[in-house]
């Protein structure tokens, strides 16, 4: 999203304003004296309640919400929220309204962090979450170059959580042998992760939703080093009928509207910070929900949500002209119309399993707030990898070298970050573990290869930054193929990324390069036309990060195009 664009959306309160209103709205709901619909967050059939889908005016009414611009509902759920979640015995400890009732805890001496990581999330469905929108963006700095390294749930994750390209974790695809969690073990990854940094560091670490592909029941009784506090879930892509390893205990949720993956994961959250704010610890929160992951179940609430919303066509939707492309993409038939309808009950879909996870956003935010944590708080939020359907007549999936799957949201807010930033500077998912330790204080391993994001919101145009970044692909197209997505490309590469331009160097030999200041859509390949200065040095750049560890990817990344 350019940051014309996000410039552009101004909030409808002040944070301040906004705090007092939530405030206000809690503590009035928390103490009984207001009701709440059962349709602004949770399903209870024992509990009689009000409907917001009565009240056409209603900002949680369903018809306001299924029609508004992306960006333009405001829902006041965040009493709702807390309220629904006891009531449904989804958090333990202090109750809200006891809660509601104490003066704030002392602010622990070092930042908490949250880091919130959805599923196959791309800029599109993004857009649809006000309450992100509102309560991350607008009070805090959005990445507009934010790429991941390998567009893949198991590969990105793991880079995540070691701040490592994907050549140095070993995690090339979603299943062994050379990727998924066994793989992960196997390469000794988990023994050194931020949680076992940011623990080693005195801080309350907690997972909350998916780890990494592969988890599952076998290993269900294993808690990660780093853990204090681990609620994995596994049959992962699950939005109901799936486990929970409940700190190495399995447990089973079912098909009750109170099972549904994303609010059970927003109870466990609130539960999380009540736990590590009476603790006076400073946390460390990883939240994993599955959406938008197909098969994208929506919660019951949310199911007629976006009954007209229209797939988006770009410029490289069912691109006509596939001539300069590599060969899986040539060979492919163009969109047909059944293919078009099919894309477009998946995009509602998606859109609909993201309004859980914007009133997760909220509830998390509402509950750092009324414990006392908001202001020493960082909240992180982005996703594994993005998301295409119909671009370049490719069918729905991702792990492909195109912005629909590697340009992904990214926004952090939190201290010392002026509210409503746009930082253009290429950002990487290698940089979130970084990141992270820089603001916890702790020091990250030599080996990583990733650098902190922090200078980009303190210094905006610092002195040194990286002028290009790797992308790849495994060739093993059998651990490729994930859950849900259509057949993929048969082919592994490496991409190198610059602010400007995207160079591929496909395993078919066939290579591509786009200008993406002058062709956003990549529809016009430069490889075979543009001038030697401009190429020169492009596949030996991308050798060299295709191989570097640590330090040297650094180097590599920083050193000027033309200068090996």
């Amino acid at each position: 999203m350019s940051a014309a664009a996000l410039a552009g959306i101004a909030p409808a309160l002040t944070d301040s304003e906004s705090t007092a209103a939530a405030d206000a709205t809690t503590s009035a709901r928390l103490d009984g004296s207001q009701e709440f619909g059962e349709s602004d967050l949770l399903f209870m059939p024992a509990v009689a309640v009000p409907r917001a889908e009565d009240d056409p005016d209603s900002v949680s009414s369903p018809a306001r919400r299924a029609t508004a611009r992306p960006g333009t509902v405001r829902r006041d759920t965040t009493g709702r929220v807390l309220a629904a979640m006891a009531a449904l015995g989804l958090f333990t400890g202090t109750s809200a309204a006891a809660t509601a009732r104490k003066s704030p805890a002392a602010a622990p001496v070092r930042p908490n962090i949250v880091l919130i990581v959805t599923d196959d999330e791309d800029w599109r469905v993004h857009e649809y979450m006000p309450l992100t929108r509102r309560l991350l963006h607008e009070q805090g700095a959005t990445f507009s170059q934010y790429l991941v390294t390998y567009s893949l749930c198991c590969p990105s994750r793991a880079s995540i959580l070691r701040g490592q390209y994907p050549h140095n974790t070993g995690v090339l695809g979603n299943r062994p042998p050379s990727g998924g969690y066994a793989r992960f073990v196997e390469m000794g990854d988990e023994a050194s992760t931020v949680a076992t940094w940011l623990q080693g560091g005195g801080y309350y670490t907690a997972l909350v939703g998916k780890y990494l592909n592969g988890y599952d029941m076998a290993t269900a009784s294993h808690v990660p080093p780093g853990w204090s506090d681990w609620h994995a879930v596994f049959g992962v892509h699950r939005y109901f009928d799936y486990h929970l390893s409940e700190n190495g205990r399995v447990v089973n949720r079912g098909h009750a509207a109170g099972d549904y993956e994303a609010d059970v994961l927003s109870g466990l959250a609130v539960s999380v910070i009540r736990t590590a704010a009476a603790r006076r610890q400073p946390l460390f929160l990883y939240l994993a929900p599955a959406a938008p992951h197909l098969p994208a179940e929506p919660a019951p609430r949310h199911a007629n949500l976006f009954a007209d919303a229209q797939l988006p066509e770009g410029a490289a939707f069912n691109e006509e002209d596939v001539s300069d492309k590599p060969a899986p993409v040539r060979e492919r038939p163009p969109v047909t119309l059944r293919d078009k309808l099919r894309f477009e009950t998946i995009y509602r879909n998606r859109l609909r399993s993201m309004q859980a996870v914007d009133e997760m956003v909220e509830a998390v935010i509402a509950t750092l707030r009324e414990t006392g944590q908001l202001q020493n708080t960082y909240v992180i939020y982005t996703s594994d990898n993005g998301w295409h359907m119909g671009e370049h007549r490719l069918p729905a999936g991702k792990n492909t070298p195109y912005e629909e799957d590697i340009r992904l949201p990214l926004v952090i807010r939190g201290p010392g970050i002026a509210p409503g930033t746009v930082i253009s500077r290429l950002a990487l998912n290698i940089d979130l573990a970084p990141t992270i330790a820089e603001l916890a204080h702790v020091r990250a391993p030599p080996w990583v290869d990733g650098r902190s994001l922090a200078p980009l919101w303190k210094h905006p145009e610092p002195q040194e930054w990286r002028t290009c970044a790797l992308v790849q692909r495994g060739p093993d197209s059998a651990t490729q193929e994930d859950e849900g997505d259509e057949p993929g490309l048969p082919w592994g590469f490496h991409a190198l990324r610059t602010e400007q331009y995207s160079y591929v160097d496909w395993a078919s030999g066939d290579r591509e390069l786009y200008d993406l200041l002058a062709d956003p859509a990549e529809l016009h390949n430069l490889a075979r036309e543009a001038a030697p200065a401009l190429v020169e040095g492009l596949p030996a750049r991308v050798t060299e990060l295709g191989k570097c560890k640590g330090e040297q990817c650094r180097r590599a990344e920083d050193r000027p195009l033309g200068r090996n």
